[in-house]
């Protein structure tokens, strides 16, 4: 009997790298700010300094290279986002405060529908995060 194998993404981890030429401010930003933990890092590895943050499973992380030499890094579009679904929304607003003393506001979304339940904030670099106040999927 031939075993058929499954269409469906057979990844354990899934991980999204960016570069920056600030890695400590953006660094603190997702840790002390955001509150996502240090899961791994690097340092010259063929002149590449890098920290992953995630979320408390690890199987979910955004990684942040930075070169030796600089690695500039324009933010996109104001709709390119990292949202993150936060169902309690004392722990929303928390980290927006959090993360407004720190000297990141609030800005405005260029999607309107993330101002319904949602927060959106720059980290140093000019990328942005939505700090939704829903269970996900689309809610």
């Amino acid at each position: 009997m031939k075993k058929i194998r499954s269409n469906k993404m057979q990844a354990v981890q899934f991980r999204i790298a960016r570069p920056t030429d600030q890695l400590d401010k953006v660094v603190e930003f997702y840790r002390d700010g955001l509150g996502l933990e240090v899961v791994g890092g690097f340092k010259n590895h063929d002149g590449y300094d890098g920290v992953m943050l995630g979320l408390p499973d690890f199987s979910y992380h955004l990684e942040f290279t930075q070169h030796t030499n600089g690695s500039p890094c324009p933010a996109p579009t104001e709709d390119n986002l990292l949202v993150f679904y936060i169902p309690d929304k004392v722990a929303r607003d928390e980290i927006a405060q959090r993360l407004h003393d720190m000297g990141y506001p609030e800005v405005e979304p260029e999607n309107p529908y993330w101002k319904n339940a949602g927060v959106t904030i720059a980290d140093p670099d000019g990328w942005r995060i939505v700090l939704q106040n829903s269970a996900g999927l689309g809610n």
